[in-house]
């Protein structure tokens, strides 16, 4: 089942559910599911930055939207209930690691105790079947490898929301093993729940605080010198739909194929050409907006992992899973969003920038992103 279309039958006419609908991956994924004729309904807190992507693109005149904190249970229960998903996908998160520095406790609150929350209110919903639970790369210990990390290398995390996103999968873990357990698949339940691992996603949209792209894009902009803390910290960058292509892969095979495929997966580019340091990925945008300068901050920053790279064998054997888009042409994607967006900031006209970018990567040769020599300038 790696063909989009073969995907794209999966999701036709189910209901699915959207945890963090409103933030930048859940608006690309919610889109993508509406294209492929899924009943969609979201579920998110506050907008995640001014502007944003749920508001670029007025995502909510085509799905059905509901703010809701997944840290209140009762509520979140309740909603789950009445609309009877079959499908789950868990975004919803406090997705950054230098605002965990300032609100520790919130950070792990919402991304360990809310993982719990949605996979509790699961667990009381018998329609449920697939649930995909989305952490992060920086959920493994960090050893500063040169190779990439694998599904089976130990949970860890020096900053909260690293640490938080470690204890996420141990929570899905535990409810796998005590609550929908492989070998009573089919006979005391029929829940099948995967974590998917996905590295730096990139692409139009995103305007989160201390993110790269979002930093570049608000100095390029403003036509002032972007400010980058790590020049030489690698990154495993790629588009968010290469990695959302893969959550979507996965919830499809666990409706298929039940707990065969329920554990966890990463997703990131399999081409070690496409894990670029910081200043490479800031230069090769500066080049394709036109313009733009850099400078590098010298004061002390709160601890970042400089290495970071995840092994996704697993899932390119296994699922059949690969990335479409070299790390060049997923910036070449992202800069053209933002562009668009500078021209003519219009929801719709952006709504359709969006939905065309989503239908190029589906009907894209799932080889040529491979068969394509990297640029190494």
């Amino acid at each position: 089942m790696g063909n989009m279309n073969e995907i794209c039958s999966s999701y036709s006419g189910r209901r699915v559910l959207v945890t963090g609908y409103n933030g930048f991956k859940g608006t690309w994924l919610c889109l993508w599911l509406k294209l492929m004729g899924a009943d969609v309904l979201g579920i998110g807190n506050d907008l995640p930055s001014t502007p944003s992507m749920n508001e670029a693109v007025a995502a909510d005149d085509l799905v059905r939207g509901m703010r809701i904190d997944i840290n209140d249970y009762t509520k979140l229960a309740q909603v789950v209930a009445d609309f009877k998903p079959e499908v789950v996908f868990h975004l919803a998160a406090q997705a950054l690691v230098r605002p965990s520095y300032e609100d520790p406790l919130g950070t792990l609150s919402t991304n360990i105790m809310g993982t719990a929350h949605v996979l509790e209110a699961c667990r009381h919903t018998p329609s449920v079947r697939s649930i995909v639970i989305v952490t992060s790369d920086k959920c493994y210990r960090n050893n500063e490898w040169v190779w990439g990390y694998r599904e089976n290398d130990p949970m860890g995390g020096h900053d909260p929301y690293s640490v938080s996103k470690g204890c996420a999968e141990l929570v899905t873990t535990s409810y796998i093993k005590s609550f929908f357990p492989h070998e009573k698949y089919g006979q005391t339940h029929h829940v099948a729940v995967a974590s998917a691992r996905a590295g730096n996603a990139i692409g139009g949209g995103d305007w989160g605080k201390d993110r790269l792209i979002p930093d570049c894009v608000r100095a390029l902009h403003a036509n002032t010198a972007i400010h980058i803390r790590y020049p030489t910290a690698v990154r495993p960058w790629q588009h968010a739909l290469e990695c959302l292509s893969g959550y979507l892969m996965l919830g499809a095979k666990l409706l298929e194929y039940g707990p065969k495929f329920g554990c966890g997966w990463n997703f990131a580019p399999i081409d070690m050409g496409d894990v670029w340091p910081v200043e490479r990925v800031v230069k090769r945008i500066c080049r394709l907006w036109g313009n733009g300068t850099y400078a590098v901050d010298k004061g002390v920053q709160p601890h970042e992992a400089h290495m970071l790279c995840l092994d996704c064998t697993k899932a390119n054997i296994e699922l059949g899973w690969r990335p479409r888009y070299t790390v060049a042409e997923a910036l070449e994607q992202t800069t053209a969003w933002y562009r668009a967006w500078a021209e003519n900031p219009d929801p719709a006209h952006m709504r359709q920038v969006t939905l065309d970018q989503i239908s190029a990567y589906a009907n894209k040769p799932e080889d040529n992103a491979q068969d394509e020599s990297h640029e190494r300038s």
